[in-house]
């Protein structure tokens, strides 16, 4: 494989999950901008990764009966997977992955409410065959580096929030504070920036934001639905007062409306509350351990400049992306391998870099959870614990035993691969640091490595030696504790 440039390899790794053998040719003679317009403007890139699924060249996927990703949460899971090694447009699948923690929704709680089907396709339904809305993951794919402020808006209006925070249940007699609260709190501008009367402002707003199901609903029928509707005689009219400025003027106070025009209530909170300079900041900083590091705390500089590219644009997330990447925090050296890999991104990256000849996506589903993130399951509202938070005795063991079952399937191909680099033991660490990227390796471990190599005799290069010694080292090096940083 290609040996890139440090500069664009640690761009793989943070705008997207690292590069394979087969795609390491595109980013070979790359300039550095154009890879960063590569990864941001990903509409230049076609969207057919779906294409490939069951193609012997691929990831192979297995289910019970028919594929159906739309409608079986386990198959929707490895179709994400599946995108994310093979997707010409990485940054879409990585932002969809950082929505997903920021709007954090648990599949469990829907299908309590609706059923496996109808949960299964409220998150994951890809429109085009059945009835009905898009699924929530592919809400996150459209708004990826689309406009926060709208992304807000369809949050507010989407199925799984509405189960998820009981907003299918905020009626004017009995105003719902969950997700009143929630959009303030962990959405937009933090905790500590409102008070209590302003969640119960809140619910009143999204008072009649609710549910309805399609004609003749089953909730075992592929082509019945849920959706959002605006239920007017549910809606509480009465004016609505917040500690922070809602309108441009500086006041606070939405109106009263009427009934058939209380939509704009919820309109106006989410306008106010995107265009916050402390929701700019605290996406900022959320973007400082996604993109930078989650070890060295937030620039003060760098959460400025960052927040003030959001507002000047609108909320816009692309400009903010894209001054994000070309930033001297992001270029400087010392962020390289400063964030820990999170369970999906260590997963999709070791099957991107060793290889996924014949391996079934579904082989991932119980590591993934051994490892604390299945998708589509955060452990609550406030979405998964990161950084070193991911890392225990049983997490770190369950990395490794991934580790050593994916490369006990690619012995064969990574054997193939190394092998015209392995005329000495030396030759063949190198091909395979090419290979696999770890963070830099001190001495000791790099000795160690060595002296696996030649353990039981002199290096001869035979194929038998080179078969066992090249899938011994690659599941070392990805099971290291520097794999374990991206």
């Amino acid at each position: 494989m290609p040996q890139l440039n440090p500069d664009i390899d640690h761009l793989v790794r943070r705008a997207g999950f690292g590069v394979s053998a087969p795609e390491a040719g595109t980013f070979a003679n790359m300039s550095t901008p154009a890879a960063v317009d590569y990864f941001v403007d990903y509409e230049a890139h076609a969207d057919d990764v779906d294409s490939k699924i069951g193609h012997p060249d691929y990831a192979q996927v297995t289910t019970k009966n028919a594929f159906t990703p739309d409608i079986d949460i386990d198959d929707a899971r490895q179709r994400w997977l599946f995108r994310m090694i093979h997707t010409r447009r990485p940054l879409q699948e990585k932002m969809a992955l950082f929505w997903h923690n920021h709007f954090a929704t648990a599949f469990s709680k829907i299908t309590a409410d609706s059923g496996n089907l109808q949960a299964a396709k409220m998150f994951a339904y890809k429109p085009g065959a059945l009835r009905g809305p898009q699924g929530q993951y592919e809400l996150f794919r459209q708004y990826a580096l689309g406009n926060f402020r709208d992304l807000l808006f369809q949050v507010a209006t989407d199925p799984v929030m509405l189960i998820w925070l009981d907003g299918k249940s905020n009626t004017r007699a009995k105003p719902q504070e969950n997700f009143g609260r929630e959009i303030m709190e962990l959405f937009t501008i933090g905790v500590d920036h409102y008070t209590e009367p302003d969640v119960y402002a809140a619910a009143r707003v999204f008072s009649g934001w609710n549910l309805r199901q399609s004609t003749g609903y089953n909730s075992n029928d592929p082509n019945s639905y849920q959706e959002f509707v605006y239920n007017p005689d549910q809606h509480e009219v009465t004016a609505k007062t917040f500690s922070f400025p809602i309108y441009s003027d500086g006041s606070r106070t939405i109106p009263a409306r009427s009934e058939s025009a209380g939509m704009q209530d919820g309109l106006d909170l989410i306008s106010a509350l995107a265009m916050n300079p402390l929701t700019a900041q605290r996406l900022a900083k959320k973007f400082w351990g996604f993109f930078i590091s989650d070890i060295a705390a937030p620039d003060p500089a760098f959460i400025d400049g960052a927040a003030a590219v959001y507002l000047q644009n609108g909320s816009e997330i692309r400009p903010m992306v894209r001054w994000i990447l070309t930033s001297r925090w992001f270029t400087d050296p010392s962020a390289q391998f400063a964030r820990y890999s999170w369970p999906v991104e260590y997963v999709v990256r070791s099957i991107k870099e060793i290889g996924w000849q014949g391996f079934s996506l579904d082989k991932v589903k119980s590591p993934l959870a051994s490892m604390g993130q299945q998708l589509f399951e955060p452990p609550n509202v406030g979405g998964w614990p990161q950084g070193p938070n991911w890392f225990s005795t049983a997490t770190m063991l369950a990395r490794s035993n991934f580790a050593a079952t994916l490369t006990s399937t690619q012995k064969d191909y990574l054997a193939a691969a190394v092998t015209s680099d392995a005329a000495s033991a030396q030759g063949l660490l190198a091909a395979v640091m090419k290979r696999v990227t770890p963070a830099p390796l001190d001495s000791a471990p790099q000795q160690a490595l060595s002296s696996y190599l030649t353990a039981g005799g002199v290096w001869t290069g035979s194929a038998s030696q080179v078969s066992t010694r090249a899938a011994g080292l690659v599941r070392l090096l990805v099971g290291s504790p520097e794999y374990q940083l991206v």
